[in-house]
């Protein structure tokens, strides 16, 4: 009984946390799968994370998961939005304006984050920036089905593993580790669909 209660009071201080890593980790798997199972279960995870960063000091991860979830209403309605049967947003590359609207997106921003993080008690000003601007060009192209948001969202997630850590948050530490296994698969995963369409598509 003794080696239960250390985990059953982790389960109980950091319920709120374990069922926001939880939600964050099935939207991460379905989005790898193609499936729009990814933005009712985004949803429920970033409100909740929306709360937790605001508590923790996190300001700028705060504002992009509210970003998160008007993005997860964006790409839900994408993601299911037909014409002549087919879906007006398939999986595909970034064209060079594309390109050119995401990084337009990370750096400005980056620099306004930085500049409003400045002003604000947060002692990680640089990694919330960094994690926040890259997370939002990666929801962009998530939301339009680009494979290029999964370079977005690994480079995110290894930035944000420190950053966590340094506040104690391991639940959401274990998560951002799985995130970043799972958009090194769905990287994998988009770029084989995307081939096999085309090849249909030739074929």
């Amino acid at each position: 009984m003794n080696s239960i209660e250390p985990i059953l009071t982790y389960i109980i201080k950091n319920w709120i946390e374990l069922i926001a890593a939880f939600f964050g980790i099935a939207s991460v798997w379905y989005s790898r799968k193609n499936n729009i199972l990814v933005y009712p279960t985004g949803i429920i995870s970033v409100l909740i994370y929306v709360y937790i960063c605001m508590i923790h000091k996190l300001y700028a991860d705060a504002g992009i998961n509210f970003y998160y979830f008007i993005m997860s209403v964006i790409g839900w309605i994408n993601w299911t939005s037909k014409k002549e049967e087919k879906y007006v947003y398939p999986i595909s590359f970034c064209s060079k304006k594309e390109w050119a609207i995401g990084l337009g997106f990370f750096f400005g921003s980056l620099v306004i984050l930085l500049l409003i993080l400045s002003k604000t008690d947060s002692n990680t000003v640089v990694g919330d920036s960094l994690v926040s601007s890259s997370a939002i060009t990666a929801m962009w192209w998530m939301a339009n089905r680009k494979i290029e948001s999964w370079y977005a969202w690994i480079f995110s997630n290894i930035i944000a593993l420190p950053l966590f850590y340094s506040k104690g948050l391991h639940p959401t530490v274990v998560q951002y580790f799985i995130f970043t296994i799972l958009a090194i698969w769905g990287l994998k995963t988009w770029i084989q669909i995307h081939s096999k369409e085309n090849h249909a598509i030739k074929g």
